[in-house]
């Protein structure tokens, strides 16, 4: 099942919908249990529990709740806990009565010494920055990966909003953040702020439903062994046509490299048949001789979907060429060039009846709608998708795939390796070659965006990479995928 995420008021609907686990504190017990057993594992990977010390950092309500109860389970474990209480006046009153008789320390500052720091002090009804109290609490902390104590988030990390991901100036970066039930919006689209994600089942229901219906678009992502299981392999009846046919119209004079990234990763992703048209013809033939070319349109062959754009130039004939291929009833892939003359021309997408996916990056999305993204991120592909009934891929280290139904699929590529030029080539030559396997635009792109960025990290392998590199990582990549379906 792909992992879902929920928005606040989904989340305190499926808390209100346990009745009675919610009024009598049942689920704050089961999130503090989880908390605390998080800490104690993080501690016992770094030399045991007892006799460590603990800093949490209390905010009012239930969020703080939470740390307090975590910290009077880990004191009877023999940690050394000490609070510091932003408001004291509203901290939650049985919370804090239990850390107290469990003998947690009050404090005026968190002491110099700490191994794990709790970050309790808003939750999902959090807004905005950290207020200065806290900004000042957390950045007098020595970061994690210098030696500072590791910062475990309640819920998630203070100042990042929980629906759009936004995560605001100042805000706490987590080393992991500990939520409760289904993940919030936010562990995906703000997930480097996050750290590690770890869910704790506090009887919410699988998909955090309580067993209810949802009838609100969904924001999800796939697991490895779903893209694994998805990515298209031959069977015993298959040939070259029924595995699917791409074309990819992509270089020039002046890109040529376009073409050969594009078309390679196209080669690299499936096993069915390449085709390219353009003036890249000797140079993409001189690399990947599997590749048919041609020069002109018409002379192409029969494909079963299109990738455009790429380098591919944004004069008249590009224009006239983009027509004729969107024109067709084919599934096609925009990208690059093809997207800046879409901006111009949104009528040819806007009125087709096949499918479409557009894969713009934030200058691109902001050229095709007239408007900066901004931080929900989210929100805007979801709207571009429903009022131009296409699909979009939002590129970026958590990338997005909408399409008009506001479905959203998401992939945190887990590092920026793949951040180098030439690498949105290689993403449109993978997702093209997916749709003419056959896989809904939505699908095609996850599954995409996820070899794409596993590609990045094995090329990588701690140092920078570029798009070249990352082409010839396609195939360990969704070796590694399809190992783990």
């Amino acid at each position: 099942m792909p992992i879902r995420y929920l928005t606040a008021e989904r989340v305190r609907e499926a808390e209100h919908a346990t009745g009675h686990l919610l009024e009598d504190g049942t689920l704050m017990r089961r999130a503090s249990a989880g908390v605390a057993h998080v800490v104690i594992r993080e501690l016992d990977r770094t030399g045991g529990v007892y006799g460590r010390r603990v800093g949490l950092v209390v905010g009012a309500g239930d969020n703080g709740g939470d740390a307090l109860f975590a910290g009077a389970a880990l004191q009877r474990r023999g940690v050394a806990c000490a609070a510091l209480f932003l408001a004291p006046d509203k901290a939650h009153a049985g919370g804090r009565a239990a850390f107290r008789r469990a003998g947690g320390r009050e404090v005026p500052a968190l002491p110099a010494e700490l191994d794990i720091v709790i970050d309790g002090v808003v939750g999902i009804g959090g807004r905005g920055p950290l207020r200065p109290a806290a900004a000042e609490v957390f950045a007098a902390l020595q970061p994690a990966d210098a030696g500072g104590p590791a910062v475990v988030s309640v819920d998630l990390p203070s100042g990042v909003d929980v629906d759009t991901g936004e995560v605001h100036d100042p805000a706490v970066q987590a080393s992991v953040t500990v939520t409760f039930g289904v993940p919030r919006n936010a562990h995906l689209l703000a997930a480097p702020r996050c750290g590690r994600v770890e869910v704790v089942d506090i009887g919410l229901g699988p998909d955090g439903t309580d067993g209810g219906t949802d009838p609100g678009p969904r924001f999800e992502s796939l697991t490895d062994d779903e893209v694994g299981r998805l990515w298209p392999v031959p069977g015993a009846s298959d040939d070259k046509y029924s595995q699917g046919v791409v074309g990819v119209i992509a270089g020039s004079a002046r890109y040529p490299g376009a073409a050969l990234l594009a078309t390679g990763a196209a080669v690299a992703a499936t096993s069915g048949m390449t085709r390219y048209v353009g003036s890249a013809g000797d140079e993409v033939v001189s690399h990947f001789p599997e590749v048919v070319v041609a020069a002109t349109l018409p002379d192409a062959g029969r494909v079963q979907a299109w990738v455009i754009g790429p380098g591919a130039g944004t004069d008249d004939a590009a224009l006239a060429l983009l027509r004729r291929v969107l024109s067709t009833d084919l599934p096609v892939l925009v990208d690059a060039d093809g997207l800046s003359l879409v901006a111009q021309h949104p009528e040819l997408v806007t009125e087709r009846a096949a499918p479409t996916l557009l894969t713009p990056h934030a200058g691109e999305f902001a050229r095709l709608t007239g408007t900066d993204l901004g931080a929900d991120r989210l929100g805007a592909v979801r709207d571009l998708a429903r009022r131009w009934q296409v699909t979009v891929l939002l590129k970026g280290r958590v990338t997005l795939i909408a399409d008009p139904s506001g479905d959203v699929l998401g992939n945190d590529a887990g590092s920026s390796w793949a951040a180098t030029a030439g690498a949105g080539d290689v993403l449109s030559g993978i997702a093209g070659s997916l749709l003419a396997a056959g896989l809904a635009p939505r699908l095609a792109g996850a599954a995409a965006a996820r070899v794409h960025a596993r590609a990045a990290v094995l090329a990588a392998r701690g140092a920078p990479i570029g798009a070249s590199a990352l082409s010839s990582a396609i195939r360990p990549a969704i070796r590694d995928l399809r190992s783990s379906a």
